[in-house]
């Protein structure tokens, strides 16, 4: 079941909310203020990765792209135990002369960012995302 809830705004606001929106790709200010609004207030509540509290456990997605000389490097950080790796997935990108690894991973905030630092430090790692998961209460899984 949906609920509408609006907000007043000035005529310059909301001109430049419509720009934002078509520019996003989104179909409606609704979807787009949905999903700001979610964003805005988990990383107000939650804060950012760095600056959670160390023994919080969360889960997200680490994205890697890197080259082919540094996967036995990754699956030995894989296979160390000290994040759970629930899914993993190696994509080759030709064009961009890349590697690219999504894992999903769980495990307490220390340790997330411990094996972020880990990546970042190996030789011909190109970059490092982690995305943290939504914090939801119920919902699907």
């Amino acid at each position: 079941m949906s609920r509408i809830v609006s907000f007043s705004t000035d005529n310059d606001f909301a001109e430049r909310l419509g720009e934002l929106v078509e520019k996003s790709g989104y179909r409606n200010r609704s979807m787009f203020l949905r999903d700001a609004s979610i964003h805005f207030a988990e990383e107000t509540m939650r804060g950012k990765l760095s600056d959670m509290d160390g023994s919080l456990q969360i889960e997200g997605t680490t994205v890697v792209y890197f080259q082919h000389n540094v996967e036995n490097k990754l699956a030995e950080i894989r296979h160390s135990g000290n994040v759970n790796v629930s899914s993993y997935h190696h994509n080759c990108l030709p064009a961009s002369h890349s590697c690219v690894d999504t894992m999903q991973v769980s495990g307490s905030v220390d340790s997330i960012r411990e094996m972020i630092a880990e990546l970042r430090n190996i030789q011909d790692v190109d970059r490092v995302v982690f995305v943290v998961a939504p914090d939801r209460l119920d919902g699907c899984c």
